[in-house]
């Protein structure tokens, strides 16, 4: 199984921290119109056009100008961040 496979199957177990929403929040400048940050970040990740890559303990999701950072053991987002 590939990488992106593994992730997208466990997109369920996708999460973040307060503080992760905030700094998610904080670096894309999305304000209090998404209401659901990690909700947004999985729409993101299943996007077909997302380009998903694992360098060491971290997938990196790339689309829309943004790269989402996901811990490959603990399925926490731990930050996003225009590219």
């Amino acid at each position: 199984m590939n990488n992106k496979n593994m992730l997208l199957d466990n997109l369920d177990k996708i999460h973040t921290t307060p503080m992760g929403i905030d700094r998610i929040r904080r670096n894309l400048n999305l304000g209090e119109d998404v209401a659901d940050i990690v909700s947004w970040c999985r729409e993101r990740i299943c996007d077909e056009r997302c380009e998903i890559t694992r360098n060491g303990k971290n997938w990196y999701c790339r689309i829309d100008g943004c790269i989402i950072t996901v811990n490959a053991y603990s399925y926490t987002i731990i930050t996003a961040h225009k590219a």
